[in-house]
């Protein structure tokens, strides 16, 4: 497989190095000449010096025969600039990272449905410890055609969950309101701003994407066209 890193940050380059052992192939996109000169030297894999939000930049990944574009950089606005560039050019999957969790909804809202927040992953996983609990690695648990989508909800969303009208193989499982986890069955009624999740087979997921995306579009029209 083939990925593309926006960004040469610790995380780039630690997540770079396990695909590279495993034979992926890695691009990494960083403006930094000094540091592209320095992880060259123990690194095989490709470097572009560039800015990775402008849309000439990341032309030149061949964004077609990429498989995965990492927006990793520090800067939340750059990553979402890098991302919503990302998909309108065509990337296949497009992972966007945050550090302010303020923007975990806006990005919800614009399609960028691949939003990690990796100060979160790390706090959960140390209170778990901490409170004696086993961590269960989520690639265990999630195998075969198994898949995880999530959706914040908008005002038709605010319904019960048997009234989502899901297609078949796809159930709601739990939903974080105001970033509190609560489960879900199919007479809770969801609230404007709850982040839904839901276990679906992976042939629903582009119904799913569509679906959501289209209410993103039709509402921001300016948020998701600016980057064509």
């Amino acid at each position: 497989m083939r990925t593309v890193f926006v960004g040469a940050g610790k995380m780039s380059v630690e997540t770079a190095k396990t695909l590279i052992k495993k034979g992926h192939e890695v691009v990494i996109i960083e403006t930094d000449k000094a540091k592209i000169d320095e992880l060259s030297k123990e690194m095989d894999c490709s470097f572009l010096q560039g800015d990775g939000s402008q849309p000439k930049i990341l032309r030149e990944v061949n964004p077609a025969q990429t498989d995965f574009l990492f927006c990793l950089t520090n800067s939340d606005q750059a990553n979402v600039i890098a991302s919503l560039v990302g998909r309108s050019l065509g990337f296949t999957r497009v992972v966007t990272s945050i550090g302010d969790p303020q923007f975990e909804g806006i990005c919800h809202e614009l399609g960028l449905h691949d939003t990690i927040i990796p100060s979160r992953t790390i706090s959960r996983y140390l209170g778990d410890m901490v409170a004696g609990g086993e961590n269960v690695e989520l690639s265990t648990v999630i195998q075969d055609e198994a898949r995880f989508f999530t959706v914040m909800a908008k005002e038709e969303d605010a319904v019960a969950a048997r009234d989502l009208k899901l297609p078949s193989e796809a159930k709601v499982i739990c939903y974080y309101r105001e970033g509190t986890f609560f489960h879900a069955d199919e007479e809770t009624i969801f609230r404007i701003g709850d982040e839904i999740v839901i276990l679906t087979h992976s042939k629903n997921l582009p119904a799913l994407q569509e679906r959501w995306s289209a209410k993103t579009s039709n509402e921001h029209p300016s948020d998701t066209a600016s980057p064509e």
